[in-house]
């Protein structure tokens, strides 16, 4: 396999430590290497965190860091990263999830033998605490007229653990604002970008019963809704799908935690 990759993260202050070195350690254990890996330091850091990095650069020339004067959050971090990245194969990761060591191997296998696709997602586990303690795993379709339909209702991509090329991203404009992942699918998606899932788990994910808290409230519920309106406003979904997605994400976000825990783990999981 000779295709070059970039893999690029996004790194702010709230990170732990240990996690980002369980990151990093899964990227550059991979059975196929990265040819360079771009870490975006949204805004100052811990001193912890920046020693930890500066271990990693020392240890891995392929390792660059872009550091941002203030944090802008995840989509503005990732636009500026993808500045950097120097092929057009890009595989996204956050610095608190553990790829499995074959996850660029069997992503860049599927470019080569389809190089019409834009987008190479997989499956994830979620686990609490260590790897070992796999909660549910998070299973998406396979083909692309599977996903084009199925991101309709949710998002089709489990996005720490995609894979895609930066200039189909950069032809809808890249991450625009918060869920920048179902935004940026959405977008590519009704631009007749190829979409496709591997039918396995490529990573681990790590999850926390806050995602859940997160997730819900008014704030959550009206970026919800003013995604469903630019899906709408597309040409994406059309009005009935637009009714119905918002009924439901309105529903969940407005549920109280716990309720939203189980919905979440008993309906949205396997």
């Amino acid at each position: 396999m000779t295709n070059p990759f970039s893999v690029l993260l996004s790194l702010y202050y709230k990170e732990s430590p240990a996690f980002l070195r369980q990151s990093l350690d899964s990227i550059f254990r991979q059975t196929l290497l990265p040819s360079e890996v771009i870490l975006v330091k949204d805004g100052p850091l811990t001193a912890k965190l920046d020693e930890t990095i500066e271990e990693y650069a020392l240890r891995y020339p392929q390792l660059k860091i872009i550091p941002l004067a203030k944090n802008g959050g995840l989509g503005k971090a990732l636009n500026e990263g993808l500045k950097y990245c120097s092929y057009d194969l890009v595989a996204r990761m956050d610095t608190d999830d553990i790829s499995k060591p074959d996850r660029f191997e069997k992503q860049i296998k599927i470019f080569q033998e389809h190089p019409e696709l834009d987008v190479v997602g997989a499956w994830i586990e979620e686990f609490e605490g260590d790897t070992s303690k796999v909660t549910s795993i998070r299973k998406l379709p396979e083909q692309p007229s599977e996903i084009y339909e199925y991101g309709k209702k949710r998002s089709p991509i489990n996005h720490p653990c995609v894979m895609y090329r930066k200039s189909a991203v950069l032809r809808v404009g890249g991450y625009h604002k918060f869920p920048e992942d179902y935004y940026l699918w959405g977008y590519m998606l009704k631009a007749g970008c190829k979409f496709y899932n591997i039918q396995e788990s490529l990573l681990y994910f790590r999850f926390s019963r806050n995602v859940f808290r997160r997730r819900g409230g008014w704030s959550y519920a009206m970026k919800e809704l003013a995604l469903q309106c630019e899906l709408l406003r597309i040409g994406y979904i059309n009005y009935r799908r637009f009714v119905l997605n918002v009924m439901i994400r309105f529903t969940t976000r407005m549920m109280p935690n716990r309720m939203r825990e189980i919905f979440y783990k008993r309906m949205l999981r396997k």
